[in-house]
C-alpha cells in the first residue's frame, strides 16, 4: 500500500496516526519473526564493581620458577602488565567466580593447557595463544603453553620421546585446553594436528581428555573463515571434551597485531577490534564453564555403555 509523501512526513497528524496503526497491524499479522515469545527470561548476574579490574595472577614468589620460565613465555614485565590492555578489561563476573568459588575456599586454580599450530618465528597463532594466556592468567588460571617445536611426527615407536611425554603429562595435568590453529589449505595445520594425535585416544575405557573444557580459535592469512575452528570442534568432541559455544577467528591476522618492536604494550600485541573483544569473550567463557564443570568431571565420564562393557569383562 502506497502513501503520499505528505503523510509519511507527518504533515497531517490524524492521517499519520492511521498510517502508524496500519503498519503495526501488518507487523502483528506477520507474526513473531524473531520468535521472541519462545525465549526464556534472562537474569543478568549481579555486578560487583570491586572485581571489575582485579587480577588474580600468580605472583612470582608463589610458584616454581622453572615452571614460570618454561611454560609462561607470554608473561611481560610488571611495568607493561600492570597497564596493558589486558589489565584494563572489565571481567567482574568471572573474577568474582574465581575468588568466591576457588581461591577463598582454598581450591586449586584452574589448570589450562594452551596449544598452537605453527613453528614460524613470528607465528600469529602463537601470538594469539599468548594473548589468550594473558587473559586467563589475570583470571587466576595456572596457564601452561606447550611449545610444539621438536615434537616428532606421530608414529607407533617414539612414545618415550621427551616432547611426547611432556605433552601427555600436560594434558593429564590440565582441567581445560585452549586450541589455536592457523588455517592452511582450508583446514588445520599438520603442526597442530600432530599434537592432538600424540595425546592417546584412550587409556583403557577412559579417554584422557574426556570431561575437560575446551576453547578454540584460529588465525587466517586472508579473509575470515571458520574451517579450522569447525575442525577443532570436531576434534574436541571426538576427544570427549566440552567445547564452549563461543569461538574466535581472526581474519588477515598480520593486520591485527602490532609490530614486534612497537612500544605499545611491548609489541606483538592484538590491536583493538571486535575480534579482540571476541577472544576476551572466549577466555572469560572458558573460565566460567570450567569452574562450573570441574567438580563434575568424573560424573560426566560415567556412561551406561562403559558400565555394561565392564560387566562383560568381569
Amino acid at each position: 500500500m502506497k502513501f503520499p509523501w505528505i503523510l509519511k512526513r507527518g504533515l497531517i497528524p490524524a492521517t499519520r496516526l492511521r498510517f502508524t496503526g496500519h503498519m503495526q497491524t501488518i507487523v502483528r499479522n506477520m507474526g513473531d519473526l524473531n520468535n521472541t515469545e519462545a525465549m526464556r527470561e534472562h537474569v543478568k548476574p549481579a555486578h560487583d564493581s570491586t572485581y571489575e579490574f582485579k587480577s588474580f595472577a600468580i605472583r612470582p614468589c608463589d610458584e616454581d620458577q622453572d615452571i614460570r620460565k618454561r611454560y609462561r613465555p607470554f608473561l611481560l614485565s610488571d611495568e607493561i602488565s600492570e597497564s596493558d590492555w589486558v589489565s584494563k578489561l572489565e571481567l567482574a563476573t568471572a573474577a568474582k567466580m574465581v575468588d568466591t568459588e576457588l581461591l577463598v575456599q582454598n581450591k586449586d586454580r584452574l589448570k589450562i593447557l594452551v596449544l598452537y599450530g605453527s613453528l614460524r618465528a613470528r607465528s600469529f597463532s602463537k601470538l594469539l595463544a599468548y594473548e589468550a594466556s594473558r587473559i586467563l592468567f589475570r583470571l587466576g588460571c595456572d596457564v601452561r603453553v606447550y611449545d610444539p617445536a621438536g615434537l616428532p611426527v606421530k608414529d607407533d615407536e617414539q612414545h618415550d620421546h621427551p616432547k611426547v611425554r611432556e605433552l601427555r603429562e600436560l594434558s593429564k595435568w590440565s582441567d581445560g585446553h585452549v586450541w589455536i590453529s592457523p588455517e592452511q589449505h582450508g583446514n588445520l595445520t599438520a603442526v597442530f594436528k600432530n599434537q592432538i594425535d600424540w595425546i592417546p585416544l584412550s587409556t583403557g575405557s577412559v579417554r584422557p581428555t574426556q570431561g575437560r573444557t575446551l576453547a578454540i580459535a584460529q588465525v587466517n592469512g586472508g579473509s575470515q573463515s571458520f574451517n579450522a575452528v569447525n575442525s577443532l570442534r570436531i576434534l574436541g568432541r571426538w576427544m570427549r571434551m566440552f567445547t564452549i559455544p563461543n569461538q574466535s577467528s581472526i581474519p588477515q591476522a598480520w593486520t591485527h597485531f602490532t609490530d614486534a618492536n612497537d612500544p605499545v604494550d611491548g609489541g606483538n600485541r592484538l590491536k583493538p577490534s571486535s575480534n579482540r573483544d571476541r577472544l576476551v569473550d572466549c577466555m572469560e567463557e572458558l573460565v566460567k564453564y570450567t569452574i562450573v564443570m570441574r567438580p563434575h568431571f568424573d560424573l560426566f565420564g560415567d556412561r551406561f555403555s562403559e558400565r555394561e562393557e565392564a560387566k562383560v569383562k568381569k
